[in-house]
């Protein structure tokens, strides 16, 4: 008889926990959680607006693009040149 009830009672606080408001629900950050950090650079600044819906997909792409074209015109590629197959077994 005593296991039945201590299984019941488990069985409540099991139901109930999971009813019961959470702190992450209800808005209220949690103690530990690190507050939201602004973006550093250009690229997670449009990612931010993207996923905040702000811009559209195809905006993000054409900022992205003129994004890399500014960059390539800054800081080229530098390919080293092709000397051929390393020498077997050096």
């Amino acid at each position: 008889m005593l296991l039945i009830l201590v299984l019941t009672a488990a069985l409540v606080g099991a139901c109930a926990y999971t009813v019961w408001p959470h702190e992450a629900a209800a808005g209220v950050e949690p103690a530990g959680a690190a507050p939201a950090r602004e973006p550093v650079t250009l690229e997670g600044a449009l990612v931010t607006q993207l996923v905040a819906g702000e811009i559209s997909r195809p905006q993000y792409m054409r900022a992205m693009e003129k994004l890399a074209a500014r960059d390539d015109a800054r800081h080229p590629l530098a390919v080293p040149p092709d000397n051929g197959p390393a020498a077997a077994g050096a």
